[in-house]
């Protein structure tokens, strides 16, 4: 589980990006005056995406930002798994360790990242990689798979095996380009392997099939006896 403590080392300041500076003000837009606390969610996430990390300085900036008491940002961000308290990986590897993906062989997947990357929570020596295992991540139907973030967005990578992971992780360490999605070639996104084999009769949707709305009875109460 993602560690719910603020690393013991931090950064000195946080500043944003002038372009992330834009999109703050932006969202800000979107509320009324008073109700700028509805932003804290965005800010720390987009402030993830920015460093990696949520640091104890960006909590601060955020609260100002918002006007709102330090505690009240740092509630938030202790709060959700979805936010690290602590430095990540360039790519950081999240492991499904949920029921469908365990069936599916989800323990070779952590074995891999231990081998490749070390303990979780711990960033490799070249920065490149740290993972982490997770609760279910909502694609069950390609077990077991895994979600690799970076600031450039959150991806998954399905049907994978120990040496598919073990693959696709060298070549992320050597910045080379890994498929999104499914790692089975027989499999087309979330569909079974194979051809299609239900739904294959063009009567089924070319309308040949429709029949004409019947005549329902008149369902009227009778008129009330005098």
């Amino acid at each position: 589980m993602a560690s719910r403590k603020p690393s013991k080392d931090q950064p000195a300041s946080f500043e944003w990006t002038s372009e992330n500076l834009v999109w703050c003000a932006e969202q800000m837009k979107k509320y009324p005056p008073g109700r700028e606390a509805s932003c804290a969610i965005p800010f720390l996430w987009r402030g993830q995406k920015q460093q990696g990390w949520i640091s104890i300085p960006m909590m601060e900036a955020i609260a100002r930002q918002l006007s709102m008491p330090f505690i009240r940002i740092y509630e938030v961000a202790t709060f959700y798994t979805m936010f690290n308290l602590t430095p990540v990986g360039e790519h950081f590897v999240q492991v499904c360790g949920t029921t469908p993906c365990v069936l599916r062989g989800s323990d070779a997947l952590r074995e891999v990242c231990k081998k490749v990357i070390g303990d979780e929570n711990h960033v490799s020596e070249d920065g490149k990689l740290s993972w982490l295992e997770v609760e279910c991540l909502g694609a069950c139907v390609n077990a077991p798979m895994v979600q690799i973030s970076t600031k450039d967005g959150d991806h998954y990578y399905e049907d994978l095996t120990a040496d598919i992971l073990e693959e696709m992780l060298s070549k992320l360490r050597r910045g080379e380009e890994v498929s999104i999605g499914t790692a089975n070639p027989r499999r087309h996104t979330s569909d079974p392997e194979g051809d299609n084999t239900t739904l294959n009769d063009p009567t089924l949707y070319d309308g040949s099939r429709a029949q004409p709305l019947r005549e329902l009875p008149d369902s009227t109460p009778p008129a009330p006896a005098e």
